[in-house]
């Protein structure tokens, strides 16, 4: 090991202490600064989400000496010290994403702007090595940009830089040319470099510099802190691309050589365009060996060019697009365009009720009112009515439809809750008759039909008024036993319409069934086209029309959750969250719900055609209403794979999670035991305080033909 040396005002590269020898001396020497904090940094790390590979826990820890510190410190090694370090940079930067960016070898040329770039970069653990190279000696007037200290005045501009990013991460590997890259040495810079920034005042190096990175097909860029302009030039895909994308012609660098600061002005109109810089600056111009020494440069506009930089590197680092050009990232454009905020989306409770709508005293009209009120998939009411003296026809609508509702299995569903519904207000209104569900559908025939005449059934008359009042209610509930005699009530509900009920209350297969409908929900909101629809049919008050989709504030949610909804409504988040395949929050909602319930119900029938599914959603209507009578709030839950029934389905419903969903199907068959039975819903029970809100339904006169 090198001997450190505590005087050396030069050192820049501090000395890794392996030897307990050493270590002791360092420790005992009274002028050294001994700084250990690694067991904080251990619990730290321990507390990281994901938890953390224990090879970063078990990785043994180092110390570190720097000489112009006369200072000692205990760090982690070097894999729990980066995944420590970077752990912020997640998820704008994924871990393989950083990964990638730590193999990087980056060049810096100049180092008044390249400071503050090669700072951000070491900030960012985008580089595994980085070469900086600056003849020049920190001078007082360069503090109003460099971010060094008045400490730092008369020492090499490389050397304070390549400090700055020792006591940042000892761990990337700086090296040095105090000397600066001149026209002779621009190969032995250039060579294994990834990426080359330029940032020198010399233009007969700045050409040098361009010209080594077209032979050895390095890109390079360049940022003028003026208007945030950003220069990118590829040679790396363009190996033959004029310098400066051909703004200065044929010149050569030995013909810029030894210019003066206003012999350089013509050079610079000509690369940066006149026209297109700041008016300061070019009234600058003017006054340079007048009135100013030389152009004028703000310490946040460097700070602002940095990052501009540094988003660039990690583009081609990460192999994203990025082409050879120039942009111009400017602030005091961008302060142009302030504006005021969106107001955001309404949900207070002014236009709100929880009670439902008045039934109309006419029979028929009463019929067709409760046929309405029947619950259907995200309340997209999949129907239409046609009513006469004799007779109601339910059609099917197959506008009011999604992806999930495949093959109009949820359509028909709610077709039959409507039904079921239009039965119950029959029979109370003394006009009841034979139902009867067609065998076809798809097609504009009516999918059911309800004979008007004066058969009796007092039971389903008795279901009036709880039918009128049946409503979701998706609050939290309370986990609390069901009584003995709640769920064989439930399965004879659903047995009295021709279908089955499966109730799971069992604690622990409630909390497998809410992590599956969690992955569903997941899943739901990262493929685009379902995530699309699922937005669609949340309503927003002020925003939306309501008379159909969820009202939002029937979700039951409190601020902070509706603000979270209001950021998942987001595309592009989700595409990202698809991209890394995260997103388990997205499913908080649901797990809550169930993991807190009482019950879940599985409605299911032993057939997949349209008729099957009629009957089982008379049949969900009835359980529904009996869960309600027996004090129980009900929620309906959908899971993505719900009215799935072949392969085919599966891909129909999300090509990237085709398998996923089969595989959460099969498991939700073997966890509730319902065999080869198809669902027709799946609904939550327990004990809830009463909504505050309850969605509407479509007008009558917008749904209701009367012949």
């Amino acid at each position: 090991m090198t001997q450190p040396v505590p005087d050396d005002t030069e050192a820049w590269r501090p000395v890794h202490v392996h030897k307990p020898s050493e270590l002791s001396r360092l420790s005992a020497d009274p002028h050294t600064k001994v700084f250990d904090r690694v067991d904080q940094q251990r619990r730290d790390l321990a507390r990281v989400l994901p938890y953390p590979d224990p090879r970063h826990l078990d990785e043994p820890t180092r110390w570190y000496y720097y000489p112009w510190r006369r200072s000692m410190v205990h760090l982690l090694g070097p894999e729990a010290f980066q995944a420590l370090r970077s752990d912020r940079n997640r998820n704008k930067l994924t871990a393989d994403e950083q990964q990638r960016l730590r193999q990087l070898t980056i060049g810096v040329v100049g180092l008044s702007v390249g400071h503050a770039i090669a700072h951000t970069l070491a900030l960012e653990g985008i580089c595994r090595e980085i070469r900086l190279a600056d003849f020049d000696e920190i001078e007082l007037s360069n503090l109003n940009r460099i971010p060094a200290s008045v400490f730092d005045l008369g020492l090499n501009k490389a050397v304070a830089a390549a400090r700055r990013i020792a006591e940042i991460d000892p761990y990337i590997e700086v090296s040095i040319d105090p000397s600066g890259v001149s026209l002779d040495s621009t190969d032995t810079f250039m060579t294994g470099l990834d990426i080359v920034i330029e940032e020198c005042d010399s233009f007969d190096v700045k050409l040098a510099v361009r010209d080594a990175a077209r032979r050895h097909q390095i890109p390079l860029i360049m940022e003028t802190n003026d208007r945030g302009l950003l220069d990118i030039e590829r040679y790396d895909l363009e190996p033959d691309r004029p310098l400066f994308h051909g703004l200065l012609g044929d010149t050569k660098a030995s013909e810029l050589m030894g210019l003066s600061t206003r012999d350089k002005v013509p050079y610079i109109l000509r690369i940066l365009e006149a026209d297109k810089l700041s008016a300061r600056v070019l009234a600058s111009m003017t006054e340079i060996d007048e009135t100013v020494s030389t152009w004028p440069q703000l310490g946040g506009d460097i700070q602002l060019g940095a990052a501009v930089v540094s988003a660039a590197v990690r583009r081609i680092g990460l192999g994203q697009p990025l082409r050879s050009g120039r942009v111009r990232v400017d602030l005091h454009e961008a302060l142009d365009r302030i504006a005021e905020p969106a107001r955001p989306m309404a949900t207070d409770a002014h236009d709100v009720s929880a009670e439902p709508e008045e039934a109309p005293a006419v029979a028929r009209d009463a019929v067709v009112h409760a046929a309405r009120l029947a619950p259907s998939g995200g309340n997209t009411q999949p129907w239409t009515f046609t009513a006469d003296d004799s007779n109601l026809l339910i059609h099917l609508d197959p506008e009011q439809t999604s992806t999930l509702d495949v093959a109009f299995r949820a359509s028909y569903v709610g077709i039959g809750a409507a039904l079921f519904n239009a039965r119950v207000a029959a029979a109370r209104h003394g006009i009841l008759g034979p139902a009867e569900v067609f065998a076809h559908a798809g097609d504009a025939s009516p999918v059911a039909r309800l004979a008007f005449a004066d058969a009796a059934d007092d039971e389903l008359a008795k279901l009036y008024e709880p039918m009128l009042r049946r409503v979701s209610n998706r609050r939290v509930s309370e986990p609390r036993q069901l009584p003995e005699h709640v769920v064989p009530e439930l399965r004879r509900a659903a047995e009295r319409e021709g279908a089955e009920a499966v109730v799971v209350t069992d604690r622990e297969q409630l909390r497998e069934l809410a992590e599956l409908y969690g992955e569903s929900d997941r899943i739901r909101f990262l493929t685009d086209h379902l995530h699309h629809e699922m937005m669609r049919e949340l309503r927003w008050p002020g925003v939306d029309d309501l008379d159909w989709g969820l009202d939002v504030r029937t979700l039951e949610l409190d601020a902070s959750d509706l603000a979270k909804l209001g950021v998942a409504r987001r595309s592009d988040v989700m595409a990202v969250l698809a991209e890394q395949d995260l997103g388990r929050a997205l499913g908080e909602m649901s797990r809550t719900r169930i993991e807190s319930t009482s019950g879940f119900v599985i409605v299911t029938v032993d057939g997949a055609d349209p008729a099957d599914y009629v009957r089982g959603g008379q049949a969900v209507e009835r359980t529904w209403i009996q869960a309600e009578q027996l004090g129980l709030a009900v929620q309906a839950m959908s899971p993505v794979f719900i009215y799935a029934v072949d392969s085919a389905d599966y891909g129909q419903l999300s090509v990237s999670y085709a398998e996923q969903l089969r595989s959460l199907h099969r498991k939700f068959n073997q966890l509730t035991g319902i065999g080869n039975q198809q669902i027709a819903l799946t609904m939550r029970i327990g004990y809830a305080p009463s909504i505050s809100a309850r969605s509407r339904r479509r007008p009558a006169e917008r749904i209701v033909r009367v012949a």
